[in-house]
Parts: C-alpha cells; sequence; structure tokens
C-alpha cells in the first residue's frame, strides 16, 4: 500500500496565488473571438468581452493574466491600441498567421476585461522592436495620476482614474523572437529599459526580466550576475512537447507510448525549477527575487483544418495530468516560484476555455485548475510518499498538499495508464472530522470535451474514508483527484 505521510504543523511557506496565473496574447482566436467579440456582437458581452467567458474565469479564480504576449509583445507599439477604434491603425502580426491586427483590443480593452475577471494584470513591453522611451511613456500612461501629456492621453481617452499596475516586464524571449540577443547583451538592456519603468504616485512595479529558455543555464548565471540586483522577477519558458520540437504529434490519437513520453517530458520541470534556483540561490540567498515560469503547458500539433499559425488544439485527460504535475512542482518550489503563466487562456496551445461562435466549453485542463483552487496563498505542508510503484521508470504518483483556514488540500496526480493506486493518508499535526475528494478522468487517455458533448470529462465524486488520522482512497489510473480534510 502506498502510504503518504502529511504533517499539517510543518509549514514549507506559502504558496503564491500567482502560480495559478494565465496567458493571453494577440495569437489566433485567442482574443478576437475567445475573449473580445466587440460590443456590437450578438454574442453575450460586456464591454465587447464574452460574457461566458467572464463567468468561467471568475469561477475559477484566476489571479493574474499576462498580456499583449509572447513574441507578439516585442512588436506590439501601445499607442496604436488607444482612442477611437477607428482611427487606430492596423498592423501585421508576422508571428501568428500573418493576419491584419486591427488593434481593436488594447490597453483600455485589457484593463477593463481584468477588472471584469477580478485580476491582476501583467504587463510585457517591447524591447525587441521598441524603445524606453516608448515603454516608460506606457508606464506613465496607465500608472501617473497627476498632470502631464501621458495621463492627459489617458483621461481624453476615457479613463480619468489611472490603473494600478504592480507586474512588468522588460521583454520576452529576447534569446530568441523577441530579438535573438546573448544573455549578455540584454543583461545591459535589462538594466536600461528597467531604469524608466518607474514609480509614479503609490504605484510600485514588480520588474521582470527575461530568463532563460529552458535549461540555459548560461543564461540565468548572466542576468542573475550582472543584474540579479535590479529585478524583482525573472522568467523561465518550457513547454511539454510528446514529439521532435520540428515534428509536434497531434493532441488526441495517440498510444500509451506517447502518454509516458509526455508524462517524462513534463516532470523535467521539476529539474529545471531546482537547478535554476540553485543558480538563483548563489547570487539571491534570500530569495528577494521571484522564479516565474510565464510559459508552460502543452505544444501539440495543431487540429486539422485550422490555420498552423493559430496554435488551436484539443485539451484531453493527458493535458489535465500535465497541468497537475506542473503545479505539484510549483507548489513545492514554492519558496522559490511566484508565478506561473500556463499557455493560453481560450483557444490556443493548452487553454482552458474553447470557444466556437457563441459557443464556449471548459477543457479538462479548466477543471483541475479550480481542483486546484484551494492552494492559492495557503501554507504548503510537509508531505512524504512511500511505497510509491513506479511506471515506465516514474513514480506513478506526485503530490502537493497545504493548508489554509482550517482546511487542508492535498492534489494528488497518478500518471499509470492502467492500474489504481490504493493509498493510506497518514494524518499528523492537526484534527480532522470530515474528508471528501473529487477525481477527474476518462475512460480513454484522450477523453475530451467538445462543442457536441461539453461534459464528457468533469470532476466526480471519489471515495474516501477517514478513521481517526488515517484518510484511505484509491487513486484511480489516469487521474488527478483532490482531497480536502477539514
Amino acid at each position: 500500500m502506498t502510504k503518504l505521510i502529511l504533517n499539517a504543523d510543518v509549514q514549507r511557506g506559502q504558496i503564491n496565488k500567482n502560480i495559478y496565473g494565465h496567458f493571453s496574447e494577440h495569437l489566433g482566436r485567442c482574443i478576437y473571438g475567445g475573449i473580445y467579440v466587440g460590443e456590437d456582437s450578438d454574442i453575450p458581452n460586456i464591454d465587447g468581452m464574452r460574457t461566458d467567458v467572464i463567468e468561467a474565469l471568475k469561477a475559477m479564480k484566476i489571479p493574474v493574466l499576462r498580456w499583449p504576449g509572447g513574441c507578439f509583445a516585442d512588436e506590439y507599439h501601445w499607442e496604436d491600441g488607444i482612442g477611437p477604434k477607428e482611427k487606430r491603425p492596423c498592423m501585421v502580426n508576422t508571428h501568428w498567421g500573418g493576419v491584419t491586427e486591427d488593434n481593436s483590443f488594447g490597453t483600455h480593452e485589457f484593463l477593463r476585461f481584468c477588472e471584469l475577471i477580478e485580476t491582476e494584470p501583467y504587463i510585457n513591453g517591447n524591447v525587441g522592436s521598441g524603445t524606453v522611451r516608448e515603454m516608460q511613456q506606457w508606464v506613465e500612461y496607465m500608472t501617473f495620476d497627476g498632470i502631464s501629456p501621458m495621463s492627459n492621453l489617458r483621461k481624453e481617452n476615457g479613463r480619468e482614474e489611472p490603473w494600478k499596475i504592480k507586474y512588468f516586464a522588460m521583454g520576452n524571449e529576447t534569446w530568441g523572437c523577441g530579438g535573438n540577443m546573448r544573455a549578455e547583451y540584454y543583461a545591459d538592456e535589462y538594466r536600461r529599459y528597467g531604469t524608466y519603468v518607474r514609480n509614479f504616485g503609490d504605484n510600485k512595479i514588480y520588474k521582470i526580466a527575461v530568463g532563460p529558455n529552458t535549461d540555459d543555464y548560461h543564461w540565468m548565471e548572466v542576468m542573475m550576475s550582472r543584474a540579479g540586483k535590479y529585478m524583482d522577477g525573472i522568467t523561465l519558458h518550457y513547454y511539454t512537447t510528446p514529439g521532435a520540437w520540428e515534428n509536434k504529434t497531434p493532441a488526441r490519437g495517440f498510444d500509451k507510448a506517447e502518454w509516458y513520453c509526455t508524462m517524462k517530458k513534463t516532470q523535467y520541470m521539476e529539474e529545471l525549477v531546482t537547478r535554476h534556483s540553485a543558480i538563483m540561490d548563489q547570487y539571491d540567498p534570500d530569495k528577494r527575487v521571484g522564479l516565474l515560469v510565464d510559459e508552460w503547458g502543452t505544444w501539440h500539433k495543431c487540429e486539422e483544418g485550422t490555420n498552423p499559425g493559430f496554435l488551436y488544439q484539443q485539451n484531453t485527460l493527458r493535458d489535465a495530468l500535465v497541468a497537475g504535475l506542473n503545479l505539484n512542482i510549483f507548489n513545492n518550489h514554492c519558496d522559490r516560484v511566484q508565478m506561473a503563466n500556463i499557455a493560453q487562456l481560450v483557444n490556443v496551445l493548452q487553454s482552458v476555455i474553447l470557444t466556437e461562435g457563441e459557443k464556449m466549453i471548459l477543457t479538462p485542463t479548466y477543471h483541475v485548475f479550480c481542483m486546484y483552487q484551494g492552494h492559492q496563498d495557503a501554507q504548503l505542508v510537509d508531505a512524504a510518499l512511500m511505497n510509491v510503484p513506479t511506471v515506465e521508470g516514474m513514480d506513478a504518483v506526485t503530490v502537493s498538499a497545504s493548508v489554509k483556514d482550517g482546511k487542508m488540500l492535498v492534489t494528488l496526480c497518478n500518471i499509470d495508464a492502467d492500474h489504481s493506486v490504493p493509498m493510506e493518508l497518514d494524518l499528523r499535526g492537526a484534527q480532522y472530522s470530515k474528508a471528501t475528494a473529487t477525481v477527474l478522468t476518462g475512460e480513454v487517455l484522450d477523453e475530451h470535451n467538445d462543442f457536441d458533448a461539453p461534459d464528457r470529462i468533469v470532476p466526480v465524486d471519489l471515495a474516501c474514508e477517514l478513521k481517526g488520522q488515517t484518510c484511505c482512497v484509491t487513486l484511480p489510473a489516469k487521474s488527478v483527484t483532490a482531497i480536502v480534510l477539514e
């Protein structure tokens, strides 16, 4: 029998709610059709934002949302996206499908959307093709509560009061689509741009530097040694791709070998976070600088018949396991990981929501975020697994656990495609009188929701028995489980 020892009185730090963050880019149908349909649309909306999407995201309690990219951020010029929509200039979205971007969704629209879904905005500035002055003026436009050309312009565009903007990044993937820079060059550019991203009034910017792509440990070393004292956070990007990057495989119709390949590649995140954190510890032993995994998730081959530049993929039970595994890793590294943003919010890559005209569905990944919701701002507790079965050289079960408001939340992933795992939870350091559990699983590996069957895969109750200080539960094969003890 697999045993899980839970020490409720041994706490490892607070799980920052921003680990449950999201990412929205001007890419495919994420913004247009996914979030924004315009005020004149027949689809129910508030100021052009889809009402169904707003309600779903509020229910999920999304804490922070990144925008406008991604690669798009470093070709986006914010002044093109303000003022009367009929006067906004168009541009070509060269990174994503070569389509025309009409800039009808800009700064005001994004920040209004954040207000509607009750989330914190995270804005990515343009280093690749922008200027220091342009970035400085954007921050002033959004946050200055005084008399200046930028604040006057904001007021002319209908916003009297400034917004509160906490999270601001200087560039995106400057090692690639954001400029193909060397770490040494970008470290100096970050310091220069960051100098002019100022705090106006009582608005305090959390300054974010571009960190490494996957296992580029040299990049992290250079950034921390040369610019660490000028940053509050540094990013890390890593995507789970079952096939070769150049030859991605479909989101559906895969076999067990590909299932386990996906699980193994996902768990590589553990090594990445551990090794990058070790480098950060050398220069920041007090852990002042947060590690922000602001792009993560699965990247499959696009669905047949869709624009390959739109990155639209179906979302299955396999993606749900990827989400659960990653979130467990981030929770367990909450001493250093202060934010994570799954890519992307709607209709792109590992989305929590898919839309088609007036229709909307919630994906298995959406349900995982809801099941893990109780971890937000909770205290990570000591959790030790014993006698864990293995499958394809990996532990079949991963876990994270936390306490908040007198309740403990335990989240478990069983990656074994064929076998359930009976478990005994040994509860120490606190007394509980009630246990409830929910599970997300399916009949087949690629179980998914679609517009004809939107509730094919949803969380359901799972039997669990609490006797004294012991809770017994059986994790079904290929499942994500959440247990609440109170």
